[in-house]
Parts: structure tokens; C-alpha cells; sequence
């Protein structure tokens, strides 16, 4: 492309059409200019071009060229709403209506995860007494039809937020096909060996009478626990340690637990192989304690003591040792190795129960211990743990119990409170215990190596997610996916009803399978067990009249449910999601289920780009939850609340503005100071499009446009600008940074148009001929400007950018915007060189304003003078003349006339402001630098107003300036 400047030298022209370079004459020939920083003068101007509007009351009101629209400035009240609903066709999220205006043909099926706990407790709890006598098939019923109301709502939510998807044709979990396919899942996982059943310690909710997984707790950081200190009489020491005893003072080894109940199922005392441990004696007592030599200071503080060391050793020194329980005297507890002992708590030494802890668990499979639990399914000890504990609960009075038997055994040092934090059931907000039982579990060490090798090549945004993503599968040893609920899917297992066996193969599953997928998993609960069975197993089995197995009673975790969704909405075994977004707790939950039954079934991950966002705050920052009744509703936000004057309605685009410019990566406030500054961010730029849209009324972009090179340089730099705004938000949408366009978007539409651009043209626009050349050109800029800025917003706002393509004046049949395309800009728009010419002039620009600050620039005249030099020549490319009133350099300086000199005017008059400065050419990366001198001489004009333009370019007050009469001759 041409530039329309004739630059000095041959080639120069050739250079400019290969570098795309604004070139002006007699420079240097050098290729690729990139300007130096650029600095926008961002003050709102008074003056003329701003009282342009009110000369409409003049004689001349007909001759001036106003804006013309019918596009609202504002929505009032229920208007914004409504105007939403009157434009609204299919609507789907940020996102994908980014990716869908790109080109790409976007598979987005709305689903629903219908199953679990949530909605089982809540049917339950609004049944009350009742509840008890229900079967499994009318709780059941009872917890389908609470989800469909609920997906019914819901679905007609996302509609009027704005959110566009196949509403037609969603998925719910509680879908036969779907339940079929999970099945399929869960058997190609068992087959593998990945799905085992086994007897471990899981947490276990007893207000919920089910086992949970991790990512079904919530840690409540004001939990409250008795925690104790506990002597472990020394029963048989070992060799070391006997040899740095006397033997004439008992022993004893200082345990710390924070869960007292879990002492009458002790096993075990841990210790760490490769720390120092000390033999102290206790100077109120006499007695001998062994614990870790870096906690005898601060355990001896915790018991009001002193510690004296006798003697310290390793660790390692304590192996063959054993000690005897605090108070069941048959039992002994060995000294045992372990990695999981830390010296930040406690005294360095662990009490074991095998029954009640993970790590607790690992010891006991690697030393053959007993792992019988003595608490049942109500979080309730057992007949098994002796007359004085049962049917107490542990986490109550089975805990003073203990903490008495203690005392009575004279093996309790110290008891005292303790705030921490401590898992609780996410639903019920009760605590939990960790008890062992018989459940399934999916072996995920035997697939972490390859889902953390996976997760490699996947996108996460924010990058920290990734890191706590892997941390999160690092610590869970194993993940237990039966519940003991009924609002779910079942594990297809038979039972022997004699014996510790079940039936799963090839053959049941397929049945089950084609059993669900035509009648859904009632079927476990509606048929006669024989029905269940192929009738080639069933003969194997006993037959239909002496059946030996009964269906298991266990349900699926809700996990599994919704991480098999893959397989059910991806096509084909090979698709990946491009994208999964989700919130930051589902890098335990959803995020993981996924990725691991992916990798299990098919070694593949399911997702390539992975999302995390934080959670909604109440404006004082606090936490909100629908069990705290603290949520704001969003369609309160949309539609106002009962007293509109309290909560107003704001319409989907505020609610949608508001959730892409906040951080959503963090936890985010949201309150009625946030929801009004979304709303005039909105109403300010619905005044921009306002003026966009009313100035180029009269155009045809087809036939009145002014090719680029032939714009005025302010037209060519918006254009450049607009570039650059244009790359920068593509760029952010592809990283899901929602607020940066948002960011983007304010700052443009507030500074580089509402208060630079817009300010310098309206005299261009209002007084020029309608079809002349350089209004044409201005209005060739709006057009494009108000182009990419609907398409750059449409994503966040698509009521609003279906709203300004129905006023677009030179659109005779307006399709929706989603139809018509992403931001279209041009190469030829990028001009690094003009980037020069127009800031310097605006930081001359910058001095003359400041100087007259509150007053009307159109009253002043300026002269400009420059030392020869390169930014002369690029000033000079602004105005030809010496003096002017019409120039592109005045129309930028927004003075009555200015006046560009090389050296020093003869005279000026007294009453005159000298302005001084410097400007830094920096082009080419600093190959060429130029800094040069300039001044700013600023006088009153000894022009009068003219009655049409309202500028100080006429010879008298009753008479039109040159320009002005030219036009209204014309006229």
C-alpha cells in the first residue's frame, strides 16, 4: 500500500509499501519505525466543538450536521430488561461466542449432574418424620422429580443471562443412556484392575450415614477438639534404649492426639526413623519421658514442667521396642518406623490406630496389624469396644469416656482445648470421623504417573491451577467411590449372601447395561434380583429359586457420575474438550474424576485447556453459600427485587459485565457499589456508541469511504490505534482473560475516543459539507471504530451488541451479530511512524490545554516553534502553511489558529504564556534518536466567534468565518 507522502530518495516509496510505514518527507529511508512511547492527553476540552450542539439555536441550526440516532443513551428501570428480552435469540457464554464469531463451529451441551447427596438430604429434610418409612424407590422418585424442577429453573436462568447452547437436547445424569455409559466405565475400570473393593479407613459422615470423598468435605477452621497428652508405658525396651536406662524410674512415651476416640483402637507408636529422640526426666514427677529432642522445650512448657536430658539417640535406635496401651492392659503397642511422622506438632511420636487413619492404615498393611473398627455407621463406638464406650458417640460423650479411662489409668498428662481445622460434611455441616470399611475404591496410583504426565500438555489458566491440581492427587493415596445412599447410580455387583464374595463379569454388565440404558437404574430397585442376571449366569448362580447373591446396595460417587461425562458428550474416543472451566474447588472434584477415569479407560486426558475461577463474596467479603442464605439471586440482579427502589433491575449485560471484568481467577465482591459501576461503565459506553452511531448517519461505508492513505493523519492514528486495541483483545479472549478486554475496551472507549478523539472532530462533523472529503474521512474511522468495538464487546455484552447492529443506519437488514464474524481489521491501518507525528504534536498539544485549564481552547492562538530538525519535518506534515485556522495541526491543538515556526516570531505581544519542552524521537529501536526543543507561545485570539461554529475564526461577531461561509454558500 501507498501512504500518499512522497519521501526523499529513491525506494522509499517501495519501502513503505512493503513495512506498511507512515514515511514522511525527507527522512531517512529506514524500514520498520516503531514510535516512541505514546502519550495520550486524556482532559475532557471545553470549547467550541463542545457548544457545537447548542448552535442548532442559532439561524444556522439547519446547515449544521448533528448526530442522528434513535439509539437510547440510557435504559431506565425495567427498559434494560426488557429491551434484553426483545433482542435475545439463542444466547450461550463468553467464550463461546468468542470462539463462535472466530469461525469455529462451537459443541456446547448444556448438562445437568442430578444425583447425589445434596438432593437426597434435602428431600428428606422437607419430609421430616416421614422420611423414615420411605422405600428406596420413593425416595427415589421423590429426589427425580426435586432435581427436574430444579433443572427447569435453572435452565430458564441460564436463557435470560444470556448464555447460548442446544437447550433442546442437554444431558442429565440421571438419563438412562447416560447411566448406561458410566456403567460401561466403571466395568472397562474393574476389568483393568483399577476398581477394587477392599476394607480401608475413608472419611465417613455420620450425619450422612455414607462414606465421602475428599472432595465432598469442607474444613471448618473453628472446629474445636479435645486434644490430650498420653503416656505409653515402655514395656520391652530396645537394646539402645535399655542401655541409657537405670531401670529404677518407669518410662513412658509422651504421645499428642487431637482425637482421643480413636485411642481404644491404638495399634501402634510411630517414630521417625532419621530424627533425634531424648530420654528426659520430668523434674515435678521424676518419671522418664522418650519424645523427639527437638520438642522436649516446648512439651515441657505445654505441661508447666521442666525436661532434663539424660541422653539422646536416633530414631532408627528405637526399632524391637514395644510400649503398653493406656489402659487396655492385654494389649501392646510395637515401636514402628514410619515417613508420615513430622516434628511440627505433637512430641514426635504418633499414636496408630489402622481403623481411623490413612498413613495410620499404610503402617498397619506393612506390619500385619489389626484393623478392626470399633465405630458404626452413626459415628457410634461398637459393642466391641467395651461396656464403659458403647453406644457412645466419638465425637461427644465417647470422647469424655476415653479421656476418664485415661485418667482412671493414671496415663493422662494433659488435656486442653483446641481451635483447628476439621473436615466437616459439605451438606450437612456436621463433622466426620475416618473409620474403616468395606467400599470400592479406584486405584489411582497405578495411573497418577501418567495423568501427571498428561496434565503436562494441558492449559491451565491460572498456571498455579496445574501445581494444585497435581498436589491434590499426590496426597490422596486412594479415592473411594461407593456411597451408601440410594439417589444414585448403582455398582453393578452381586453379593453372596453367605459369604465375604461377589459377582460382577462380562456378561452381568452387559445385561445391566442394556437394562439401564432402556429403563434406567431403577431397575436395582424395581426388579426381582433373577431379572437382573443374564439367564446363563443365573444358572450358574442357584437359579431363580435359590439365588445365592443379592444386588449390592451401594451407589456410585457422585464424582464418578460427573467425571465419566466425557464419554457421554465428546464424540468418538479420540475427542478432547478444548475447554473445561470450572471453580477452583474442582481441582479435587470434577477436573480430577474426569482426568482419571479419561486416563483409565482410554489414557488420554479429556480436556486441553482447563479454567479455574474463584468464588462470589458478599460485599463485606464474606463467604456465600445457599445453606448460609446469604447467595444473591441473579435474577434479582437482572429483574430487581419486590422493592425496585432497594434492589433495581440491571439486566442480564450488567450482571455479565460484571463477572468478566472481575478477576475471576480470585474471589470476587459482588454488592449493589459494584453493580451501579458496571452499569455506567455500560451507560458511558452506550453514550460513545450513541455518537457513533449518530455520526455516521448518511454514510455508506461501500461508497463514501475514504481509502486510508488519503485520511487525515488523526483518521490514519485512531485506525492505527484501533489495530492495536483490536490484536490485544483477540489476545486476551484466547487466554480467558475477560477482565483485560474489559480493561481494554474502558480505556479506549474513555480516553483515546470519548475524551481525545471525539473532542478534536465534532467541528469536522458538524460543520464541513456533508459529503466532504475530509469529513468522509472521519466518518470512514467511526464506522470501523464502532465495527470492532461491538464485535469486541458482543462476547460480554450480547444484548447490547445485538441492540447497536439494529441502529447501525447503513445495515438495511441487520443479521445478529453472532453470525456475522470477529473483528475485522487491516494491515494497511498499522503506522508505527505516524505514532511520532501525532503525540508529539499532542504533547505540544498537552502544553497549551494545561495552560488555560478550565477555558476554551478555540479563544486562544498558538504559535509553535520548533529547532530544525526531523521533528519539525513531522510537525510541518500536519500544516503546510505557516499559519492556519483549518490544518490538521489546529484541529489537534483545538485553537482558533495556529502558527508553526523554525525560529523565534520577530514580536509578540505582552500578554502572551511561553510554554518549553522537549520531545524523544525514538524510532527503529533507538537506531534513530532525535530529542528536540520546541515552544509553546499561547496569546487571546483577536478573532471574534463565528455564529455558526461557535470557533473564534470570524472577522466580527455578526459575521460567518471563511469556512463556514463557504459551506452555507454551498448550501
Amino acid at each position: 500500500m501507498r501512504c500518499g507522502l512522497r519521501p526523499r530518495g529513491p525506494g522509499a516509496a517501495a519501502l513503505a509499501v512493503a513495512r506498511n510505514l507512515w514515511v514522511p518527507p525527507r527522512l531517512p529511508r529506514r524500514p520498520g519505525w516503531r514510535g516512541a512511547t505514546r502519550r495520550l492527553l486524556v482532559r475532557s476540552v471545553t470549547g467550541a466543538s463542545n457548544q457545537l450542539q447548542n448552535s442548532s439555536n442559532g439561524s444556522y441550526r439547519d446547515t449544521v450536521l448533528l448526530p442522528q440516532t434513535s439509539f437510547p443513551m440510557k435504559l431506565l428501570g425495567r427498559q434494560q430488561p426488557d429491551t434484553e428480552l426483545g433482542v435475545q435469540q439463542i444466547l450461550k457464554d463468553i467464550a463461546n461466542r468468542y470462539h463462535m464469531m472466530r469461525g469455529s463451529k462451537i459443541h456446547f451441551v448444556p448438562g445437568w449432574d442430578c444425583h447425589g447427596l445434596p438432593i437426597e438430604i434435602k428431600v428428606l429434610s422437607e419430609l421430616g418424620g416421614k422420611a423414615q418409612n420411605l422405600s428406596a424407590m420413593e425416595i427415589r422418585e421423590k429426589a427425580r422429580s426435586f432435581a427436574k424442577a430444579a433443572i427447569e429453573k435453572q435452565k430458564s436462568a441460564f436463557i435470560r443471562w444470556g448464555i447460548m447452547a442446544d437447550w433442546n437436547n442437554c444431558y442429565y445424569t440421571f438419563d438412562g443412556r447416560y447411566e448406561a455409559r458410566q456403567l460401561r466405565i466403571f466395568y472397562e475400570m474393574y476389568d483393568k484392575g483399577l476398581i477394587y473393593r477392599s476394607y480401608k479407613p475413608v472419611f465417613w459422615s455420620p450425619s450422612s450415614r455414607t462414606a465421602l470423598a475428599e472432595a465432598e468435605l469442607e474444613y471448618n477452621p473453628e472446629h474445636v477438639s479435645c486434644s490430650v497428652y498420653v503416656k505409653f508405658p515402655l514395656l520391652k525396651p530396645s537394646p539402645k534404649l535399655a542401655s541409657l536406662i537405670d531401670g529404677s524410674s518407669p518410662v513412658s512415651f509422651l504421645v499428642w492426639t487431637t482425637q482421643p476416640w480413636t485411642i481404644p483402637a491404638n495399634q501402634a507408636v510411630c517414630y521417625m526413623p532419621e530424627s533425634k529422640y531424648a530420654v528426659v526426666k520430668c523434674s515435678k514427677s521424676g518419671d522418664l519421658y522418650v519424645l523427639a529432642a527437638d520438642k522436649v522445650t516446648s512439651v515441657a512448657s505445654t505441661l508447666e514442667t521442666t525436661f532434663e536430658v539424660i541422653s539422646t539417640f536416633s530414631g532408627v535406635d528405637l526399632e524391637d521396642g514395644t510400649c503398653a496401651h493406656p489402659f487396655i492392659s492385654e494389649r501392646v503397642s510395637p515401636l514402628l518406623p514410619a515417613s508420615h511422622v513430622t516434628m511440627t506438632k505433637g512430641t514426635g511420636l504418633v499414636h496408630t490406630a489402622p481403623a481411623h487413619g490413612m498413613e495410620d492404615y499404610s503402617v498397619a498393611s506393612q506390619h500385619s496389624l489389626s484393623m478392626d473398627c470399633l465405630v458404626n455407621e452413626d459415628g457410634v463406638f461398637t459393642d466391641a469396644a467395651g461396656p464403659e464406650l458403647q453406644n457412645k458417640a466419638v465425637l461427644e460423650e465417647g470422647t469424655d469416656a476415653v479421656i476418664k479411662m485415661l485418667q482412671a489409668a493414671k496415663n493422662l498428662l494433659k488435656e486442653e482445648k483446641l481451635v483447628h481445622s476439621y473436615p466437616y460434611d459439605w451438606r450437612t455441616k456436621k463433622p466426620v470421623v475416618i473409620r474403616a470399611s468395606k467400599q470400592w475404591f479406584v486405584n489411582i496410583m497405578d495411573i497418577k504417573t501418567t495423568a501427571k504426565e498428561l496434565l503436562k500438555k494441558v492449559k491451565f489458566i491460572p498456571g498455579s491451577a496445574l501445581n494444585a491440581m497435581v498436589e491434590m492427587m499426590d496426597r490422596r493415596p486412594y479415592w473411594c467411590i461407593s456411597r451408601q445412599r440410594v439417589w444414585g447410580v448403582p455398582i453393578p455387583v452381586f453379593h453372596h449372601k453367605t459369604k465375604d464374595e461377589f459377582l460382577i463379569n462380562s456378561q452381568t454388565i452387559e445385561h445391566i447395561i442394556k437394562l439401564v440404558e432402556e429403563h434406567g437404574s431403577d431397575i436395582w430397585w424395581t426388579l426381582p434380583p433373577e431379572q437382573l442376571l443374564p439367564k446363563e449366569v443365573l444358572s450358574q448362580v442357584g437359579g431363580p429359586d435359590a439365588l445365592e447373591y443379592v444386588p449390592g446396595q451401594d451407589i456410585l460417587d457422585i464424582w464418578f457420575d460427573s467425571g465419566t461425562s466425557w464419554s457421554y458428550v465428546l464424540p468418538g474416543t479420540d475427542q478432547r474438550a478444548d475447554l473445561y472451566l470450572e471453580g477452583k474447588d474442582q481441582l479435587g472434584g470434577w477436573f480430577q474424576s474426569s482426568l482419571l477415569t479419561s486416563v483409565a479407560a482410554r489414557n488420554k486426558s479429556p480436556f486441553k485447556t482447563v479454567v479455574v475461577h474463584g468464588f462470589t463474596l458478599g460485599e463485606k467479603g464474606e463467604k456465600m453459600s445457599k445453606s448460609l442464605g446469604n447467595v444473591t439471586d441473579p435474577d434479582v440482579v437482572i429483574n430487581g427485587g419486590q422493592d425496585q427502589s432497594k434492589e433495581p433491575p440491571y439486566g442480564a449485560d450488567v450482571l455479565r459485565w460484571w463477572v468478566a471484568e472481575s478477576n475471576v481467577f480470585t474471589e470476587v465482591i459482588i454488592s449493589p457499589f459494584v453493580l451501579n459501576a458496571a452499569r455506567d461503565d455500560i451507560n458511558k459506553l452506550r453514550n460513545t456508541l450513541r455518537f457513533l452511531l449518530g455520526n455516521v448517519a448518511g454514510f455508506n461505508p461501500e461508497t463514501d469511504s475514504v481509502p486510508v492513505n488519503n485520511m487525515y493523519f488523526i483518521d490514519q492514528y485512531m485506525l492505527h490505534l484501533l489495530q492495536d486495541l483490536a490484536n490485544k483483545i483477540t489476545d486476551s479472549y484466547k487466554q480467558y482473560d475477560f477482565g483485560k478486554v474489559v480493561r481494554l475496551l474502558r480505556a479506549f472507549y474513555t480516553r483515546e475516543l470519548s475524551n481525545f478523539y471525539f473532542s478534536i472532530i465534532k467541528d469536522r462533523l458538524y460543520c464541513e459539507n456533508a459529503d466532504d472529503p475530509k469529513r468522509r474521512s472521519c466518518q470512514t474511522a467511526l464506522a470501523e471504530i464502532l465495527d470492532v468495538m461491538v464485535r469486541s464487546f458482543a462476547p460480554i455484552l450480547p444484548h447490547l451488541a445485538e441492540e447497536v447492529f439494529q441502529y447501525v443506519p447503513y445495515i438495511k437488514e441487520p443479521k445478529s451479530v453472532f453470525r456475522t464474524g470477529w473483528i475485522r481489521t487491516s494491515s494497511i491501518w498499522k503506522k508505527p511512524g505516524l505514532e511520532e507525528a501525532i503525540e508529539s504534536a499532542c504533547a505540544m498539544r498537552d502544553s497549551f490545554l494545561g495552560s488555560i485549564p478550565g477555558r476554551n481552547a478555540a479563544e486562544y492562538e498558538v504559535i509553535i516553534v520548533i529547532e530544525p530538525g526531523l521533528l519539525f519535518e513531522i510537525i510541518e506534515m500536519l500544516q503546510a502553511e505557516e499559519t492556519s485556522s483549518t490544518s490538521q495541526l489546529n484541529e489537534l491543538m483545538m485553537a482558533s489558529q495556529t502558527t508553526l515556526l523554525s525560529q523565534e516570531p520577530r514580536a509578540v505581544t505582552a500578554d502572551v504564556t511561553e510554554l518549553r519542552g522537549t520531545f524523544l524521537i525514538n524510532l527503529e529501536g533507538g537506531d534513530i534518536r532525535e530529542e528536540s526543543s520546541y515552544k509553546v507561545i499561547v496569546m487571546p485570539t483577536t478573532k471574534e466567534k463565528c455564529p455558526r461554529c461557535w470557533k473564534y475564526t470570524a472577522e466580527s461577531s455578526d459575521t460567518l468565518c471563511p469556512r463556514c461561509a463557504e459551506v452555507v454558500r454551498g448550501k
